[in-house]
């Protein structure tokens, strides 16, 4: 019995995708681009190798779907976007080597970029709140971005530990005498010195 294409109809969930019919019964769903790549055409006769491979194109074209959903709320870094996709991967018990394409191909299309997602970090992590930098490197570090790209980020920003500790010394000093914020601060990661001193200096002006 021939495996022929018997109809192509326009996903109601997902217009973008196209759901293909083989031998009257519903077998795969594929983007339009793919589509178009792989000449699917209602009538085409197909072999066994080639709806393995159009299924196979299928998992593919949803996960990187998801992926390229995911990274367009926000900027993600690479190692988030990979450990992302292995916990897919896992739950549906997919081809691992689709991990490294979709990375490839999000990076190619410029959805992936280690640099500006730390420049997007660096100027939006509790900017009212306030953050020590050496905290702002350890986070972005957790997140696989290179030491040297933190480095320029960081070097470029206009963020700075004297404005910083400013911040949180005016939403905590109500609260904290001087040797508790000290202290609090000095766990946020800033330096004794520059904490001391405006600890001191607020102190003066109560």
């Amino acid at each position: 019995m021939d495996i022929r294409i018997t109809d192509l109809k326009q996903g109601v969930r997902n217009p973008d995708r196209v759901n293909v019919y083989v031998n009257d019964k519903f077998s795969f769903s594929l983007d339009v681009s793919q589509v178009v790549d792989f000449k699917i055409k209602k009538g085409l006769v197909i072999s066994e190798e080639q709806l393995e491979e159009f299924k196979k194109a299928s998992e593919f074209g949803k996960l990187y779907q998801r992926a390229l959903e995911w990274v367009l709320v926000r900027p993600r870094s690479i190692k988030e976007t990979r450990d992302y996709l292995c916990k897919k991967i896992f739950e549906k018990k997919l081809d691992k080597n689709y991990i490294d394409r979709i990375i490839e191909k999000l990076q190619s299309k410029k959805y992936l970029d280690d640099e500006r997602f730390a420049e997007y970090y660096v100027e939006n992590r509790f900017v009212k709140k306030g953050v020590s930098l050496k905290r702002l490197r350890m986070e972005l570090m957790k997140k696989g971005v290179s030491k040297d790209i933190i480095d320029e980020v960081l070097a470029n920003s206009d963020r700075n530990d004297e404005e910083e500790i400013a911040k949180i010394i005016a939403k905590k000093r109500a609260k904290y005498d001087d040797e508790k914020l000290t202290a609090y601060l000095l766990r946020q990661g800033f330096l004794y010195d520059s904490v001391r001193e405006q600890v001191l200096r607020s102190s003066e002006t109560d």
